[in-house]
């Protein structure tokens, strides 16, 4: 298994190196100049040179993406324009945020969709089947960020102005007096600015979890191993969770490396709606300020954490299924 692992980790150097080559020439041939953000109508052509000097723009596209490289193979990511910070201190400062988040909703996307899918097998064709069925399907084909501001508009506004025993934060990832609170006090406020984004990108995510563990429990429930196991006398709770879902959770541990992509595309808009200080919102502003340094180190995270994912549903196939071996 370890030597799985790092034959794949070693394959993905190219992978990462490419998206990421590809990203810095997209962004560095698109219309405009970062040197626009800190020059006026009144400056001289002197002075914007001088500009475009300090930000490394004044040398052709491939020496600067030669340069990039060898800062890369040295672990510099540059400076932000707009920040004036190493980038690699600001991908550590927010990148805990977004993994926060994007783990909460996974994590509660998968738990939710997966008993929702066994409930829905298990009593297939009945009105608890239809209904998950059309909410699932409902859940499914919403886009995030507007599920997220209808959610703002309920859960915060509508409850704010109702006086609805439950409310919850609008926006950022903690209350003003924060610091001011005790160790209990800041998880349970953090978990509470926390509620409405992950929500926001769970129920989209466990809406398809859920029609995929649906389908491959009832292929697995008709097997002659399931009604063997009935034979012996096992409860049904032991057959259904024990022997059955074991072997229909192969097929939904694929979404794990699917759905990263979407989820890390998610957080985007949903840090964006929120105000979420995270990789996402991040590199929103970078792209609006042309903050090229930020936009390609947050592409590199995001291209490696998509890498890292598909390997951990690689590495969950042996831990479910005892038949693969990666040796």
């Amino acid at each position: 298994m370890t030597t799985f692992i790092v034959r794949r980790l070693l394959g993905a150097i190219p992978l990462v190196l490419g998206i990421a080559t590809i990203i810095f020439f997209v962004v560095n041939l698109a219309p405009g100049d970062p040197a626009d953000r800190f020059s006026s109508p009144s400056m001289s052509p002197e002075a914007r040179e001088q500009i475009r000097v300090n930000l490394g723009l004044d040398q052709p596209i491939h020496i600067r993406y030669v340069r990039w490289l060898g800062a890369l193979a040295q672990g510099d990511l540059g400076v932000s324009f707009s920040r004036n910070r190493p980038v690699t201190d600001i991908i550590q400062e927010l990148l805990p945020n977004t993994l926060l988040l994007s783990f909460t909703a996974i994590g509660v996307a998968f738990v939710l969709g997966i008993l929702l899918g066994i409930l829905q097998a298990v009593r297939q064709y009945s009105l608890l089947d239809s209904i998950a069925s059309i909410v699932g399907l409902f859940f499914y084909s919403m886009p995030s960020f507007w599920l997220a501001l209808m959610m703002v508009l309920l859960f915060s506004l509508f409850a704010s102005v109702w006086g609805w025993p439950i409310y919850f934060p609008a926006s950022d990832i903690q209350s003003i007096d924060y610091a001011f609170l005790s160790p209990f006090e800041k998880v349970r406020d953090r978990l509470w600015h926390l509620t409405l984004p992950a929500t926001s990108l769970a129920l989209v995510l466990a809406a398809g979890i859920a029609r995929y563990t649906r389908a491959s429990m009832l292929e697995e429930i008709r097997q002659d191993f399931v009604r063997t196991a009935r034979a012996k006398g096992l409860s049904e709770r032991v057959v259904i969770f024990k022997h059955t879902l074991r072997n229909a959770l192969i097929p939904v541990i694929t979404l794990v490396g699917l759905y990263l992509p979407f989820l890390f595309s998610g957080t985007v808009f949903i840090e964006t709606v929120f105000a979420w200080p995270g990789m996402g919102k991040l590199v929103v502003d970078a792209i609006l300020q042309r903050d090229y340094p930020i936009i390609m180190g947050g592409s590199l995270v995001f291209a490696m954490m998509v890498v890292v994912g598909n390997l951990v549903a690689d590495v969950l196939y042996a831990v479910v299924d005892p038949r693969i071996r990666y040796d």
